[in-house]
């Protein structure tokens, strides 16, 4: 359906092109391996604020709005992202300007300045997005949750960091930390769209050939240790309670991540999911409802997230402990499983139908596995599961010593939450 090529330089640098028939758009991603999980406690939030200051000016585009100038005057998208454990850039224009989206994206890859000046203006910019985040509590509590699970180590820290630690980074740890993870072998180069695979090639040899040669550090494995339920609560006045709960479960490579991916569907995927049917349509209990596997290079977790009426959320979290016990002791059946392999193909063709789109697909798993599956091997894979899948991963990870609730809202304490908390 999507041919790929994939190139791998002597240097290590590796680039992925993937020609589209039927659109004109063209998106170059460039993806680095490296997120907040590979920080230090005394510089976490530098991934996400270099991530900033790329846009800031480079040597070639020296004025701070010299880059969104150029790509507005084409009506490019544009934009960045970090995460715990990768980081990207991409611009995404009308393929006649696909010189234009090369010469920018390996510019401020390879050539930002990092101003001085810059760096004091966007710790406030910085602080306010982390301020932002603070007053949104269905953002915010994914982070407690992931606190809740990992602790004072990467992979439970906030990708923005901490306010004291934003307002202390100096240009050295941009300079340090870019010399040690911006280099060749942390990189990857995404070109999808329309574009051959032979003129994508051309390009990236010719934008990307200076990329700093070299290997890059590996994450301090994430530390796991429970044995009981564990609950953290946030007290912030809102007008309703936003809950996680959720249990350790498989990083990326583990081989059963297809049947968590389909019991995470069958949970809480979609309107017609047991969830959205017993905790919206029969309780009425709150607006969404929604479970989701999130994998990580060597860990994981499933979770169902929620906002609920503050005065019934230990009924909710009770009535989704009992969908948990229900899908454990039961099982699921044929048609269930086959609606939701479907509603996976579905959601994952209708989501590669732009090029945007179809660069992350390839390039994410490129750059966190050094590997590629194609949609069809996705699909195939996830074909395999069986009944007796989903329900042996029910089993093994919906057990007391996995389980984990975050709640944010204007409650004191967890008080009525731990007698409903076990399987």
């Amino acid at each position: 359906m999507h041919n790929f090529t994939k190139d791998v330089w002597p240097n290590g640098l590796r680039a992925i092109y993937v020609p589209m028939q039927g659109t004109q758009t063209l998106t170059l991603l460039v993806l680095a391996g490296t997120g907040s999980r590979y920080e230090t406690k005394d510089i976490n939030g530098i991934s996400h604020f270099l991530e900033h200051m790329f846009f800031k000016g480079t040597t070639k585009r020296p004025g701070k709005s010299d880059i969104a100038h150029e790509l507005d005057a084409v009506g490019a998208a544009y934009n960045a992202f970090t995460d715990k454990e990768l980081t990207g850039y991409w611009v995404k224009v009308d393929s006649k300007h696909s010189d234009l989206a090369f010469d920018v994206v390996s510019d401020i890859f390879l050539n930002s300045t990092i101003p001085q000046e810059e760096i004091e203006k966007e710790r406030g910019v910085i602080i306010g997005e982390i301020d932002m985040y603070e007053d949104t509590p269905m953002r915010k509590i994914g982070d407690l949750f992931e606190e809740l699970l990992y602790g004072d180590q990467p992979a439970g820290w906030d990708i923005a960091g901490r306010k004291e630690v934003i307002r202390s980074i100096n240009r050295q740890h941009f300079i340090d930390y870019m010399d040690k993870h911006y280099r060749s072998k942390g990189v990857v180069v995404v070109v999808a769209g329309n574009i051959t695979a032979e003129n994508a090639k051309e390009k990236v040899h010719k934008y990307f050939s200076t990329v700093k040669e070299g290997d890059v550090p590996k994450p301090l494995p994430c530390v796991e240790s429970q044995s009981a339920p564990q609950i953290k609560v946030f007290y912030k006045e809102t007008d309703q309670c936003h809950i996680i709960l959720g249990a350790r479960a498989y990083n990326m490579f583990d081989p059963r991540r297809w049947a968590l991916g389909l019991l995470a569907t069958i949970l809480g995927g979609g309107m017609s999911s047991r969830l959205f049917i017993r905790i919206r349509d029969e309780l009425g209990l709150g607006y969404y409802i929604r479970a989701s596997s999130t994998l990580s290079l060597d860990h994981g977790y499933f979770e169902v997230s929620s906002g609920v009426d503050t005065a019934r959320v230990a009924e909710a979290v009770e009535a989704i402990m009992a969908e948990l016990k229900k899908i454990k002791a039961n099982g699921v059946e044929e048609k269930e499983l086959q609606k939701a392999k479907d509603f996976i193909r579905g959601g994952t063709l209708l989501g590669l139908e732009a090029s945007d789109d179809l660069a992350s697909f390839f390039g994410l798993q490129e750059v966190l596995t050094n590997d590629v599956l194609t949609v069809e091997q996705k699909f195939s894979m996830m074909d395999k599961v069986t009944l007796a899948d989903i329900k042996n991963v029910a089993e093994d990870i919906f057990q007391d010593k996995n389980l984990n609730l975050a709640v944010i809202g204007p409650l004191k304490d967890k008080a009525g939450f731990e007698g409903i908390l076990k399987f």
